[in-house]
């Protein structure tokens, strides 16, 4: 019998790699934020485009007969009293809502996060309003909290003994005033959710040591819980502020800027500007100086926390 030579086992060729691709959008997923990016383009950058165009424009409404006008809207508009009239009245506004809209917004959050039964109907009593629309909230405060005589306001003042009769929408001492707590109750819960979310981060056992060293239920608010709230509460006070300074829909659909233009803010201004004064261009002006100012407040917030957080870190 005859020994067969052996068969030298040789590895099968490995198979060649596959070219690779350079395709530059798909190695860094451009394909994927593509639409976003077209839908970005397409709402935002360029009505921010155009918009700046029409600005150095006489433009109307219409679209026709438009010259170029280079800085005169915007030296007009900083000449008009009613523009700054209007500036006043929005930053009138976030001065007055915005305090309360935080330390309500903390208060709530702390009862929603002590309180041991049916904790879920506080959480969705106090966050449910901010789920309305703005139309919604509007018409229930003009037709059925703030009316004359018969409003569920006038009412609890009755009830308690005091004079009826208020103009709460009508005039100019309270008009303000009942805007600032339609906002309040409406958007209060936005607020609170933030809160709430921050207080359930804190970790228990700072609260256990400090029980065990003695201290009490306010000595561990001010020295546990409100510093453990401090970036939580830049963030709060920055989106409260830059919301109250874009404040239109309450005030348009309670009092129309009224009464006496006494309530009237700087969007509701650019919008009579526009479409009532059908003067496109000087509108855009308008908005292009108030997104200035609300980009400077912006930046100094941001620098202002920027300090605390350093001044904190010490």
């Amino acid at each position: 019998m005859t020994e067969e030579a052996p068969v030298a086992l040789t590895a099968p060729p490995a198979a060649a790699p596959p070219a690779r691709i350079h395709r530059h959008w798909t190695e860094h997923g451009l394909v994927f934020v593509a639409p976003f990016l077209l839908t970005y383009a397409l709402f935002l950058l360029w009505p921010l485009v155009s918009g700046l165009g029409m600005s150095v424009r006489s433009e109307n409404i219409a679209g026709t007969g438009a010259e170029f006008v280079g800085l005169d809207n915007y030296v007009e508009a900083i000449g008009d009293p009613d523009v700054w009239a209007s500036l006043w009245n929005t930053v009138w506004f976030t001065v007055l809502s915005t305090v309360p809209l935080v330390v309500v917004g903390l208060v709530l959050a702390l009862l929603a996060h002590h309180l041991r039964f049916v904790q879920w109907l506080w959480r969705l009593s106090w966050f449910a309003p901010f789920l309305l629309p703005s139309g919604v909230v509007g018409l229930l405060f003009l037709w059925v909290i703030f009316p004359s005589d018969f409003g569920f306001a006038d009412q609890a003042l009755a009830a308690v003994g005091l004079h009826p009769g208020i103009g709460w929408l009508t005039d100019e001492r309270y008009a303000m005033l009942s805007i600032v707590l339609t906002t309040l109750w409406w958007t209060v819960g936005f607020n609170f959710l933030l809160y709430l979310a921050a207080l359930q981060a804190i970790p228990s056992h700072l609260y256990e040591a400090a029980e065990l060293d003695g201290a009490g239920p306010r000595q561990r608010l001010r020295h546990i819980t409100l510093p453990m709230l401090g970036r939580t509460t830049g963030v709060v006070v920055v989106l409260q502020v830059l919301a109250s300074l874009k404040v239109f829909d309450q005030i348009y659909i309670m009092t129309g800027g009224g009464p006496d233009e006494s309530t009237r803010p700087i969007l509701q201004y650019v919008y009579d500007a526009g479409f009532t004064g059908y003067r496109i261009g000087y509108a855009s002006a308008v908005s292009y100086l108030f997104f200035a100012l609300i980009l400077i407040v912006s930046l100094v917030q941001l620098r202002l926390s920027r300090r605390h957080r350093e001044e904190n870190s010490r």
